[in-house]
């Protein structure tokens, strides 16, 4: 079957991969302040102007990166059986929950405990009060939803073992890829978990199938490129009237991201990164290199290692509030590199927290592993 994939390294998946992580980053260090009434790990309050970046970036952040992980499955499964494809995934998702959960997630629930009296003064024995700690996974999310969907993906493909859609898609125009926004709205609605609103397993998985089936396409990237600028100018404007429309508000809550404005960003936003990074950012450096071969580890480092420093910050230093927003983000990129990199060197460690069983694995290409 003719697929329409590229044989080539596709680099500029890995650079919106990167460049995701980095918002994402910068995202939090925003996030932990904000007063939108997002429920967050410090208690501080910070400038509510900041929380703009919040509003414009938090419908499509985790979004991409589910569509470009379905984009990296299809490739991965061109030369892996499903089997294969499932054995990785368990080392590169499962393994750093399970490691994550028990060796970083306690800081976010010991932080948070800081604030909030989780235990009504009651002993609890210490045991006990790190078990619960671990609750708070944090990013760590995004493993098990992204093995979740994985999981989908290999029950799809057996039913449709010719793929037939990805042969009808094929033909799509810009118009069709639009209108995909109407099936990407409906797909809020679905799936999602109770109180946990991270879990919007309905949006992740239709983004994951659609990378996989629609997006892996260079012919469809191609009508994404021809309209590029279309679709970015859509995209921010789109993104200036929801921030708009919804400042205030909990940007995090159903009535913002099942609202149509909302998706209809979120969508366009989302092919407008595919054709202008395609088109623009398909290359790579040294310096590239490095962020896709780490960017994953930082991802899964760097919340902890930021709301220690937040709480540390804002409880030990009384400074104004745009320098906790400034020592934040150093203190936390800074901790966050170092201690990835020491991570990578103890092999015990680097296989639980980050899935890699070999050394030489480090400087290897991920992407097509783990998303």
């Amino acid at each position: 079957m003719e697929t329409g994939i590229s044989a080539n390294r596709e680099n500029y998946i890995d650079n919106i991969r990167s460049i995701t992580v980095l918002i994402v980053i910068v995202y939090h260090v925003v996030y932990l302040f904000n007063s939108a009434g997002v429920v967050k790990s410090i208690g501080p309050v910070g400038i509510q102007a900041f929380d703009s970046l919040c509003y414009f970036v938090y419908p499509w952040l985790m979004a991409i990166m589910f569509l470009l992980a379905g984009i990296s499955a299809k490739y991965a499964l061109q030369h892996r059986t499903g089997k294969q494809f499932l054995k990785e995934r368990v080392q590169k998702l499962l393994a750093p929950l399970v490691g994550g959960i028990f060796l970083l997630a306690w800081i976010n629930g010991w932080v948070s405990s800081q604030y909030v009296d989780m235990f009504g003064n009651d002993y609890v024995p210490p045991f006990i009060k790190y078990l619960i700690f671990c609750l708070f996974i944090g990013p760590l999310w995004f493993n098990l939803e992204l093995f979740f969907v994985s999981l989908i993906l290999l029950l799809v493909r057996k039913i449709d073992k010719r793929e037939r859609f990805s042969q009808f898609i094929g033909r799509s125009n810009i118009f069709i890829l639009c209108l995909l926004a109407l099936p990407f709205w409906g797909a809020s609605f679905l799936l999602n978990a109770p109180l946990i609103t991270t879990f919007r397993n309905g949006i992740y998985l239709f983004v994951f199938l659609t990378g996989y089936y629609i997006f892996s396409n260079k012919k469809i990237i191609q009508v994404l490129i021809k309209y590029r600028y279309a679709l970015l100018i859509a995209g921010i404007l789109l993104g200036i009237v929801e921030t708009y429309y919804f400042y205030g508000q909990n940007y995090a809550a159903d009535a913002c991201l099942q609202h149509p404005l909302t998706n209809l960003y979120a969508w366009i936003m989302m092919l407008a990164f595919l054709g202008f990074s395609k088109k623009h950012f398909d290359f790579t450096n040294a310096f590239l290199q490095y962020t896709k071969n780490r960017s994953f580890y930082w991802y899964l480092c760097h919340y902890p290692i930021m709301a220690f420093t937040a709480y540390y910050i804002t409880t030990f230093f009384k400074l104004p509030m745009i320098y906790n927003y400034i020592v934040v983000l150093i203190v936390s990129s800074v901790g966050t590199l170092l201690f990835s990199e020491i991570i990578c060197k103890v092999p015990v460690l680097r296989y639980w927290l980050f899935g890699i069983k070999k050394k030489s694995a480090i400087f290897k290409s991920q992407s097509h592993l783990y998303l």
